[in-house]
């Protein structure tokens, strides 16, 4: 009997794994139709009896802004371009930071951010974050740099029930995302590390503080330069 379960049990977790390796190798080409933290938004909704309508429209690679792009790495992953889904000096700073005891501070690469938005509900169990290891790693093995930032930007959330950068601009700027000026981009991406409490239409000091500051990186960044680093990186698998 022991065996029989052990058994089941191997051929489940075969089943899972391979059935996580197609969904990642569909989205490399399929933009996803939506992501689990949409749902865990809805369901949060509907339990605190205030439905909110989900606001998201996908925009290809071609009709995001280079602002846009370079302000979310320069805010969120500056080594994006690098590492192969975790940033280790970042992690080892934040565990040493937290062993400080205060505030939390997180060490998430983009990579690792579209994993949890994508397939995973929120929350810092071991669990989660074991999962979210095994799809970041599938996302860096399957996925072109390019299209873990084109994800990463249609899946974002800016506001309660926006998501995606064309929902973010309407919502914050009344304007299409295609169309966003680097202020407005910077201001975007300022409020990323928690867009449920920041406004990126009515900063505050805090936003507009922390915007300046990604525009300078940007600028130190290179500007279109570091972009054109992912249009020349490669799935890892393909990488010489």
């Amino acid at each position: 009997m022991f065996r029989s379960i052990r058994r089941r049990l191997l051929k489940l977790l075969f089943w899972l794994i391979a059935g996580s390796f197609l969904l990642v190798l569909v989205f490399r080409w399929i933009p996803p139709p939506g992501t689990a933290l949409m749902v865990e938004r809805k369901v949060e909704s509907w339990i605190d009896g205030k439905p909110i309508d989900l606001q998201r429209s996908w925009r290809p690679w071609s009709e995001l802004p280079d602002d846009l792009k370079l302000a979310v790495i320069a805010g969120e992953d500056q080594k994006f371009a690098q590492h192969w889904g975790f940033d280790v000096a970042a992690i080892k700073a934040a565990l040493s930071h937290n062993q400080q005891g205060g505030s939390v501070r997180g060490a998430s690469t983009l990579s690792q951010q579209v994993a949890k938005n994508l397939f995973l509900w929120s929350g810092r169990s071991w669990l989660r974050k074991g999962i979210e290891a095994w799809f970041t790693g599938l996302i860096e093995l399957l996925w072109p740099k390019q299209r873990i930032l084109e994800v990463y930007l249609n899946s974002a959330e800016w506001a309660d029930g926006v998501f995606g950068a064309e929902a973010a601009a309407q919502h914050h700027f009344n304007t299409g995302a295609s169309y966003l000026s680097a202020r407005q981009a910077s201001l975007l991406a300022a409020v990323l590390p928690n867009p449920r409490q920041l406004d990126a239409g009515r900063p505050s000091a805090y936003v507009n503080q922390r915007a300046n500051w990604i525009r300078q990186q940007m600028r130190q960044l290179g500007g279109s330069h570091y972009l054109n680093q992912l249009h020349a990186t490669r799935p890892a698998w393909l990488a010489k």
